[in-house]
């Protein structure tokens, strides 16, 4: 099966196609919404830089891992598909579930407001205002990508680009012009959470690294290729995402940074360019937030769309449809879209991220050992890609991606075992569905 469907695959992707994957799909809305955050958990500038660091060689780690995963089950799903592969339909349904129900439309409603916060500050209007500019730009890229996917596809090549200008100008100028101090800088708050939760945030600013692996049977040399790209790819973005901190740091105090929150990027481009260029470098970071929802937006519904064609979710007959003129699956699209909203109506955008990164996680560690498990089931075989350094780095992703679940559930609770409890109300509509099949 696995040859079959490789040999079906086009080869084309080289080496820099893919690193610009990798870049492409991590740097997104992190890490202009993220700083402020990781500098209140951590306690200050010094442990808050560390922390983007850790998130760095925790998100590397695991990209190297799951790329293993990637290589020995060619097919379309991603983590939902790796899953079932190895530890059966159970698992595989609810890492499908949980992306359907939780993940998506939580990554979807905190970027939506992520977006709706800096499009009220940018214009000047009442912060009251946000939840329905950022309701408002989702079912606009919905309609978008609902009436063809290269309409969607035209959105995210032009925001690719302008995603990177507001990085490349914050990070240059701010630690060239900035007078500010860079380490030792409280925070300004007189309790903090600590660095599981600094690290839980920044992991909010590297996710995105699994899209890569998705194509490994695409690539000319997988081997050699996938490694490079990770490597090279996730290296450029921690060294950006530092860059961008240090420079924020240079040109504004680290407890303002806090306080201003969201905002913080678009004041430091204030006054690092003066009015005018802080409101292009603004509109940069919008177009970068802009573009990581359309992706989402165009992405997300493809997983309940295939649940749905498999029968796996409730109202299966109704979200496996198609529309009959565009051929998107519209109904899926529609059914993570109200989710969203719900999920927008009930959270803060830091408090959605953190639980779409935590449930995430859960899977991640699951997929991480998954990599033994075929190494042991397939020994003797020829991989078309193996994670070097094995078996310390799956081991780097597992301890690191566990440290950070751990003290998520000790640090909130609250929403770790609300994020939990719906997972686990997935199995009744499982055993359901299968007895009625």
């Amino acid at each position: 099966m696995k040859q079959n469907t490789e040999a079906y695959l086009k080869k084309d992707i080289g080496l820099i196609v893919a690193m610009s994957i990798v870049i492409g799909s991590v740097i997104g809305s992190g890490i202009f919404m993220k700083p402020g955050k990781v500098i209140a958990a951590a306690g200050d500038s010094n442990m808050a830089l560390l922390a983007w660091v850790f998130g760095g060689i925790i998100t590397l780690a695991s990209g190297l891992t799951i790329a293993e995963l990637s290589a020995q089950i060619p097919k379309t799903g991603g983590l939902y598909v790796y899953l079932e592969e190895v530890y059966g339909k159970l698992w595989g349904y609810l890492c499908g579930w949980v992306q359907s129900i939780i993940y998506g439309p939580a990554v979807l409603g905190a970027l939506g407001l992520y977006f709706g916060t800096l499009l009220v500050h940018f214009f000047g209007w009442s912060p009251e205002y946000k939840l329905i500019s950022g309701m408002m730009t989702i079912v606009f890229l919905a309609l978008v990508n609902g009436i063809g996917v290269k309409y969607g596809g035209f959105i995210q090549a032009a925001s690719t680009a302008g995603k990177l200008i507001p990085i490349v100008f914050i990070a240059v100028f701010g630690l060239l012009w900035g007078k500010g101090t860079i380490f030792d800088m409280p925070s300004g708050l007189t309790s903090h959470t600590g660095m599981g939760a600094a690290i839980l945030a920044t992991l909010w600013a590297y996710d995105g690294w699994t899209l890569v692996g998705f194509v490994a049977g695409e690539m000319k040399n997988p081997a050699k290729i996938l490694p490079k790209a990770t490597v090279i790819g996730l290296i450029i973005v921690t060294a950006a995402y530092l860059s961008v901190n240090m420079a924020m740091l240079a040109a504004l105090p680290a407890s303002e940074i806090v306080k201003l929150g969201p905002n913080a990027a678009g004041t430091a481009a204030g006054l690092l360019f003066g009015s005018v260029g802080g409101k292009l470098v603004s509109i940069g970071i919008l177009i970068s937030i802009f573009g990581t929802l359309n992706a989402k937006v165009l992405t997300f519904p493809r997983v309940p769309y295939a649940m749905a064609e498999r029968g796996q979710l409730p109202l299966s007959n109704l979200l496996a449809k198609v529309h009959p003129a565009f051929g998107t699956p519209i109904n899926a699209t529609i059914s993570q879209i109200l989710l969203a909203f719900l999920f927008m109506t009930l959270g803060d955008p830091d408090r959605l991220s953190d639980i779409a990164i935590f449930i995430i996680y859960v899977f991640y560690v699951l997929a991480f050992f998954a990599v033994f498990i075929l190494r042991k089931k397939n020994q003797g075989t020829e991989r078309p890609y193996s994670t070097p350094g094995y078996p310390v780095i799956p081991w780097v992703a597992i301890i690191g991606s566990a440290f950070i679940l751990i003290t998520t559930l000790m640090d909130n609770p609250y929403d770790t075992i609300y994020a939990l409890g719906m997972t686990v109300a997935g199995l009744p509509f499982y055993w359901w569905l299968n007895k009625k099949a």
